[in-house]
């Protein structure tokens, strides 16, 4: 684990050193100290869940003001990477909780919500190491034909194959993973990854377009070929923007709509 300043006086160099997240010097003090905040969740110091020490702990921690701490948490809070329990303290964030499980996923059902629908069956269908194709290693950030966990699979809801998947995982990350394991676990597979494989995924980038059903995805979803479908390309990302995750998924929409909230 890496080592974790404990005055903000020591964090003066350490601030500006961490790769990717470096705060600049002239940046705003709240942003430093969120800067050394998030040095220590990726460094494990906190896990997915846990309760993070009180705003007056971390500002003695970092000789800093306890509202300067509140800032830079606010902000933390507001990216989705920890969340505030009120009279309980402030926590990692995690895929398990139920009002993030469906955070990135915009697939809803047209009557009701994700919630009332319920969780998806998982059929899985391929589940290998394989190097990793130019286009894949470009957006995990690897090289061509470096490790990768190669994922297929079909959700279902209520009985209906409604989106087919195609994930790409680094292999140095997700070494061990099996077919069996994507299908037995319950909760959500961002979860999952938090889990077994110490992975936190704190944002992602989509690009959407539609297209028509060949044969064999058709076959797949149940439904004719040349059925128009919603193709959404994800990278998923873990603190300092390291992408962790290529999904490539075809949506049916025939029940379903992707929806969106812009701000």
């Amino acid at each position: 684990m890496a080592a974790t300043p404990t005055s903000f006086a020591e964090a003066g160099t350490a601030g500006t050193e961490a790769a990717g997240q470096a705060a600049p010097a002239f940046s705003p003090l709240y942003q430093q100290i969120k800067t050394l905040i998030l040095q220590s969740l990726e460094a494990g110091e906190w896990k997915p869940g846990e309760a993070i020490p009180s705003e007056m702990d971390l500002a003695a921690r970092f000789r800093v003001s306890q509202g300067t701490v509140r800032k830079a948490i606010d902000e933390l809070a507001a990216e989705n990477l920890v969340v505030r329990r009120q009279g309980k303290g402030t926590y990692v964030a995690t895929h398990s909780e139920q009002h993030v499980r469906y955070r990135f996923l915009k697939l809803m059902p047209d009557s009701g919500d994700q919630a009332s629908e319920g969780p998806a069956d998982r059929a899985i269908l391929e589940c290998k190491r394989v190097r990793a194709p130019a286009d894949v290693a470009r957006a995990l950030g690897l090289r061509t034909g470096d490790a990768v966990m190669q994922v297929r699979r079909v959700l279902s809801f209520g009985g209906v194959p409604t989106i087919l998947e195609d994930i790409w995982l680094p292999g140095s990350s997700f070494k061990g993973l099996t077919a069996h394991q994507m299908a037995a676990y319950k909760g959500p597979t961002y979860a999952m990854f938090e889990v077994e494989f110490g992975v936190r995924t704190v944002r992602a980038e989509e690009k959407i377009r539609a297209l028509a059903a060949d044969r064999a995805q058709a076959t797949h979803l149940k439904v004719a070929p040349g059925t128009p479908l919603l193709s959404v390309e994800r990278v998923a990302f873990t603190y300092n923007d390291q992408p962790v995750e290529l999904r490539r998924g075809l949506y049916r929409t025939d029940t379903h709509h992707y929806r969106n909230e812009l701000s």
